[in-house]
């Protein structure tokens, strides 16, 4: 019989913030989690990009990558992702080239195509922005040639991208629908799936990228992941309480409203008078989340990695109380048998 693989667990933190806090608690809580998973043995912590959100606090992850590093020891940490169409990829280049020149081998260059926001902020961001699929495989054509400027001797690049360090960040595309897949392939990139996204293309857009991967200088074979939705507690109870709280985020979300992470007291009391549109759509964002205690968890996790074919799961788990977001993938080390690390 095959030996199992052993799964790595990472982290994706989007800097949610509940109903009633502040920007500044969902950030304070943001380094706490990330120094959390650093001593509890997760491979990589990677933040977000969401502009016009009053429930998401994060909207540069550049910056907020080095503060995290700096409070850290162990944990890669990088962006999930960079949304390179609001961007110039020279800027892109430099930002991560420093970041690895202060932190190596310990950043990771995710990068996405959708806005991260909607089409008005999106055009604010950047008015050139034409939401065209050529438009991005040029950026990328760009931003390889930059990061791989100076590899081995060579000098792919007429401008130069400083600084040059011995090191570059690790490069990511990720994804939830059309054909990131091929684009990673193509690049020699990894690529990570947003099953918490879309729960029903990832597996195949994997296996496509598997199947086309091309070695590049900065990655000898294909390497991928998928972010999904966990919520991991101590008792079946309590994980149904958690999944409530999202049923109802993701609910207003869809609906364009201020999404705040609610308790739940007012989940429970948002469920006496759902509509049969709103309920189905609450069985649909239900298959972007496993939920459940330590045992089921694990069981619906294993099952999906086998799935993708991968051995490194991206973990995302947003709750109104944070202690309850702590326990989750405390809970989730402990199944997975990672090796804590010593603290700074």
């Amino acid at each position: 019989m095959a030996e199992a693989k052993k799964i790595k667990l990472s982290v994706l933190d989007q800097s949610p913030v509940r109903e009633g806090g502040t920007p500044e608690q969902a950030l304070q809580e943001t380094l706490e989690l990330a120094q959390l998973a650093d001593k509890l043995g997760y491979t990589r912590y990677w933040v977000s990009e969401h502009h016009n959100s009053l429930g998401l606090a994060g909207p540069s992850p550049e910056v907020l990558i080095p503060y995290l590093a700096a409070h850290t020891q162990h944990l890669r940490v990088g962006s999930g992702g960079v949304m390179l169409p609001h961007y110039s990829a020279l800027k892109v280049a430099q930002n991560f080239r420093l970041l690895e020149a202060l932190y190596p081998n310990r950043i990771d260059l995710g990068i996405g195509r959708a806005p991260g926001t909607d089409r008005k902020t999106a055009a604010l961001l950047n008015p050139y922005n034409q939401f065209n699929e050529q438009d991005f495989v040029t950026q990328l054509i760009d931003l390889d040639r930059y990061l791989q400027d100076g590899l081995n001797g060579t000098e792919a690049a007429e401008v130069k991208v400083t600084p040059r360090s011995a090191t570059t960040p690790e490069r990511w595309l990720l994804s939830s629908s059309g054909q990131s897949g091929v684009f990673a392939a193509h690049f020699g990139m990894g690529f990570s799936f947003a099953h918490f996204i879309n729960p029903k293309e990832g597996p195949e857009m994997m296996r496509n990228y598997q199947a086309r991967f091309t070695p590049s200088a900065l990655l000898k074979k294909p390497a991928g992941n998928f972010g999904i939705f966990v919520l991991c507690a101590d008792t079946q109870e309590k994980a149904e309480e958690l999944q409530l709280s999202m049923d109802m985020l993701m609910l207003h979300i869809r609906q364009g409203k201020a999404a705040g992470v609610p308790s739940l007291e007012k989940a429970k009391a948002f469920y006496e008078d759902l509509e049969e549109s709103e309920l189905a759509h609450i069985q649909y964002n239900r298959q972007r989340i496993v939920a459940g205690t330590p045992a089921q968890v694990k069981a619906k996790l294993d099952a999906l990695a086998e799935a993708y074919h991968v051995d490194e799961i991206v973990v995302v788990t947003i709750t109104y109380d944070f202690k309850d977001r702590l326990r989750s993938y405390e809970l989730l080390a402990e199944a997975y048998g990672l090796e804590p690390r010593a603290g700074q």
